[in-house]
């Protein structure tokens, strides 16, 4: 089973993110679940989704302790939440930033790979809009292989049209991936 946890800020499409990869995994005939948690429902607040993928059924429907991914979909977060906790070892890391200087984050020993895009820019480019939760799906699919790129395109078109296909093929082929190895950061 993948264990994944998204961060974001309401009104980024946090919790809308985790939901499309579990229609994702579904539509190939696996299993997903997703839930969200959040303080306030009010745009500006942190909001947290949690989701787990797996080949064959999935019992536990509470929260993900132990992420095998971490999503960050404001970078903001990167000094104002603890996005590392709990990370299994040899983790993904997906950042929305434009990250210059990979010293600048202080990122967990368990990280084995980050990957980085601008999706904030990429979303006001194309959407005119700061919600970068396709661009993120794009540079997660990209980074870890656990989502089939056609058929999560095709879930995105379904939820958001034809404006977000662009969006995610941007976070797919404008994502950098990184493998960390054993002296990291």
């Amino acid at each position: 089973m993948k264990e994944i946890r998204l961060h974001g800020i309401g009104g980024m499409g946090t919790v809308k993110a985790g939901e499309i990869l579990v229609h994702e995994t579904v539509k190939e005939g696996k299993y997903g679940n997703s839930m969200p948690f959040f303080g306030f429902e009010r745009q500006g607040a942190p909001v947290t989704s949690f989701v787990r993928l797996d080949d064959k059924p999935i019992r536990p429907k509470n929260k993900v302790y132990q992420p095998d991914c971490v999503i960050v979909l404001d970078p903001s977060l990167l000094v104002s939440a603890n996005v590392f906790e709990g990370l299994n070892d040899n983790s993904i890391f997906v950042v929305n930033s434009r990250i210059e200087n990979l010293e600048a984050i202080k990122i967990s020993d368990r990280v084995a790979r980050i990957a980085y895009v601008d999706a904030t820019d990429i979303a006001m480019e194309l959407l005119n809009r700061a919600i970068p939760n396709t661009i993120m799906l794009g540079a997660f699919a990209r980074a870890t292989g656990w989502a089939e790129r056609k058929s999560l395109e095709e879930v995105i078109v379904k939820f958001f049209g034809e404006k977000n296909r662009e969006a995610f093929r941007r976070g797919y082929d404008e994502v950098k991936v990184i493998e960390l190895g054993e002296g990291q950061l």
